[in-house]
């Protein structure tokens, strides 16, 4: 049976948070509002952009929240386009940690609240998208928590709920493990504290990349 690792993105492969919070800002800016502060913004970090949005300004309504989403597409894309934006780095370690996984028999998947075309980016500008058997994004599911891109996931590449783990960041990964059934693994090292991600679900918060292998590995 397959063993599948599932991948949260932005926070947990890669540090995004300077590009995302720009985004927000102009996305508001361009609405006349004024930008939420950079800790809420980073709590939003997973969501699909319009429930990210909602969560952001919740006394809009639902015409407001799907424009400002669109807003943060438009600005994203066009921060990229000029140059002006910077790469997503990998963090420290993360391309070792995945090379080991492959190398232990693990599938790999991703599962992230970014556009294809974003994740798409990202991957290949790390030369590392051929590494992943499955790649869900926000364009084809539902926003997490749901557990429609860990149950598409499992379903690509011929995994049980028993034999998956959904590796990340937030709150929203081990709530959609948890409703996928799938083992639970937090990351401390992106956006959300390791106590939410407790209280959130995960069966274990991993404190560094380096450690990730070996604890995979008692999965």
């Amino acid at each position: 049976m397959t063993r599948l690792a599932i991948f949260d993105c932005d926070g947990t492969l890669v540090d995004s948070q300077a590009n995302i919070c720009r985004a927000v800002e102009e996305a508001f800016g361009s609405a006349r509002l004024a930008p939420p502060p950079r800790n809420a913004i980073r709590r939003i970090v997973g969501l699909s952009l319009v429930e990210a949005m909602r969560t952001l300004l919740p006394g809009a309504d639902p015409a407001q929240h799907v424009a400002l989403a669109d807003d943060y597409k438009a600005a994203f894309f066009r921060l990229r386009s000029s140059g002006t934006m910077a790469e997503e780095p990998l963090y420290d370690g993360m391309l070792d940690a995945l090379e080991a996984l492959r190398a232990g028999g693990w599938a790999l998947g991703v599962a992230t609240g970014k556009s294809d075309r974003g994740l798409t980016h990202v991957l290949t500008h790390h030369g590392i998208i051929d590494w992943f058997v499955t790649l869900q994004t926000a364009d084809r599911h539902p926003s997490k928590p749901h557990p429609s891109m860990i149950e598409t996931a499992m379903a690509d590449a011929g995994a049980s709920a028993a034999q998956t783990v959904m590796i990340g960041d937030t709150s929203y990964d081990m709530e959609m493990a948890r409703a996928a059934g799938t083992r639970a693994v937090g990351v401390a090292w992106g956006y959300h504290p390791p106590e939410e991600l407790i209280e959130a679900g995960a069966h274990i918060v991993v404190d560094h990349v380096a450690l990730l292998v070996d604890m995979m590995e008692q999965q």
